[in-house]
């Protein structure tokens, strides 16, 4: 409890003072802003390192699809993955809830670098019009995006079904997909205190092609990080 606490004091001052250091580059080009997010990914895996002795493996980095299109499918379990995927990855673009954007300085950073906003509560155009944002990021962009296909983070031994929300994305921008399975929910719970003295894994799982069925390629995504979690746990 107390290794706890102590993360959550020295790891959210660490996030505001990084916000309020690059409040600047909020004017500037956005590469400024993005490199700002790729520190925050390393201040999450100092602060578990340090207070709650947390042993980070990264596994599969050779599975990472290189010169070409692809976009990322993680699961979600904490915040950790929102942060720490910055810096394995080329600063991806997130698609995210639509009151992430609402949260003062934080959301102006999440506008900066091109974040995707979805309103999960309705249908509206701006929905609508959310896979034209995304192909444009594609055709224009060498950052990859990144889906959580549970929609929300979940329990570690949560086993949610996927949304179908990404499989209509793999069947609309046809380009491969990179599965990714984290446990770290096993460290960082969606309630209560932190965890010390786990192991937290982000596994970098081999490609999904394209050309596949879009139930099929649902099925797989999500047999995928479960298995892989499940492996984890």
């Amino acid at each position: 409890m107390i290794r706890s606490f102590f993360f959550k004091i020295f790891f959210y001052i660490g996030i505001i003072s990084i916000c309020i250091i690059f409040l600047p580059s909020l004017f500037l080009p956005q590469k400024f802003t993005l490199f700002g997010g790729r520190i925050m990914g390393h201040w999450a895996k100092f602060c578990l390192e340090i207070f709650l002795s947390t042993k980070i493996i990264i596994k599969g980095k050779e599975n990472i699809i290189k010169n070409e299109k692809f976009f990322i499918a993680s699961s979600h379990q904490s915040a950790f993955e929102t942060f720490f995927l910055q810096t394995l990855f080329n600063c991806p673009v997130f698609i995210l809830k639509k009151e992430l954007l609402k949260i003062p300085i934080f959301g102006w950073y999440l506008k900066k670098i091109g974040s995707i906003s979805i309103n999960r509560d309705k249908i509206s155009k701006e929905n609508l019009d959310f896979l034209d944002k995304i192909k444009k990021v594609i055709k224009y962009s060498d950052r990859p995006i990144i889906i959580f296909p549970q929609a929300t983070r979940v329990d570690f031994n949560d086993r949610t079904p996927f949304k179908k929300g990404v499989a209509r994305i793999y069947k609309e921008v046809n380009i491969k997909c990179q599965p990714v399975a984290i446990n770290s929910g096993k460290v960082w719970p969606k309630s209560g205190n932190l965890i010390p003295k786990q192991i937290l894994t982000v596994s970098i799982l081999e490609e999904i092609n394209i050309g596949i069925d879009e139930n099929d390629f649902l099925k797989n995504l999500q047999d995928k990080i479960y298995n892989e979690l499940d492996n984890l746990s």
